[in-house]
């Protein structure tokens, strides 16, 4: 007969691990699929079920694993040129880099290309090992620009749609590596502005909006810009176009800035010409 001691150093049954939802409709769904009398309408709704959460669940976990490889996520240097020499960051350096931390937290990526009438269309997708996946998709015009021959230009279109989709999808950010010195305007997104018509705030097929693209093509102006005559003609120009587009006051305000300080580094280059951008009266555009 065991005393009171030495039934209390027996060891105590070991803890039922605890069954995941998703088991436990298998674990129904087995034992369903057993009898022959069960209701088959009956089955195929516990199907459903364990599929919504086998779905549910592989969405938790892509969201879980892509929040923690946000901060692992690299710079991508601009080592591509472009018109008018503005820099891009090339697909090669971007695959390269993302490719060891996507592997890393159970994501791949992989490209579907197809065509839209006479364009191009490129879908990235970001699949996650649980099953979950992201797509995002452009409408590229083939690029025949340069020499390019029929074959070239739908892979030139395709590696753009592969680097922008990519970047959508991974929230990734791009650096100048070296600007050969023309550091003449500022790198620094300038501040959208506040009010602008529904027009203004539509989205091209880069997904860029009206704002964007005029800062962009402001800044690649100045850049060939080297005179103030220059700069005045470059100044008058788009005061015409705004005027003829009524943007905004905001985006006034903000290209007026973007002229001065350009102005403000021409003056100290070229101070031995005493070339001075006239002056605006009040009734003139800002800018």
């Amino acid at each position: 007969m065991q005393t009171a001691i030495e039934v209390s150093k027996q060891k105590a049954p070991a803890p039922v691990p605890a069954m995941s939802e998703s088991a436990a409709i298998i674990q129904v769904i087995e034992r369903a699929a057993m009898n022959p009398a069960v209701d088959i309408d009956k089955m195929e709704r516990l199907l459903e079920m364990q599929e919504r959460i086998l779905d549910r669940n592989a969405r938790a976990a892509y969201a879980a694993a892509f929040a923690e490889m946000q901060p692992d996520l690299p710079e991508i240097p601009e080592h591509g040129k472009g018109h008018n020499n503005a820099s891009y960051a090339l697909w090669e350096d971007i695959n390269d880099l993302i490719k060891p931390v996507l592997a890393k937290h159970g994501f791949g990526i992989s490209f579907k290309p197809g065509r839209d009438g006479p364009n191009i269309t490129v879908t990235a997708i970001l699949t996650h090992r649980e099953g979950h996946s992201e797509e995002a998709s452009m409408i590229l015009p083939v690029d025949a620009s340069g020499s390019k021959n029929a074959v070239q230009a739908v892979g030139s279109s395709t590696s753009y749609g592969k680097r922008y989709t990519a970047s959508a999808l991974l929230n990734l950010t791009s650096r100048h590596e070296d600007d050969d010195g023309k550091t003449a305007v500022k790198t620094e997104k300038a501040a959208p502005p506040t009010k602008s018509s529904a027009s203004l705030k539509k989205r091209d097929e880069n997904g860029q909006d009206a704002w964007d693209r005029l800062i962009g093509e402001l800044r690649s102006d100045l850049l060939d810009c080297n005179s103030l005559v220059g700069l005045a003609k470059l100044r008058g120009d788009y005061r015409e176009k705004a005027r003829e587009l009524r943007w905004p006051r905001a985006w006034l305000d903000a290209l007026g800035n973007e002229f001065d300080t350009f102005e403000d580094k021409l003056e100290k280059e070229q101070d031995s010409y005493g070339n001075r951008v006239s002056e605006l009266d009040s009734s003139e555009v800002p800018f």
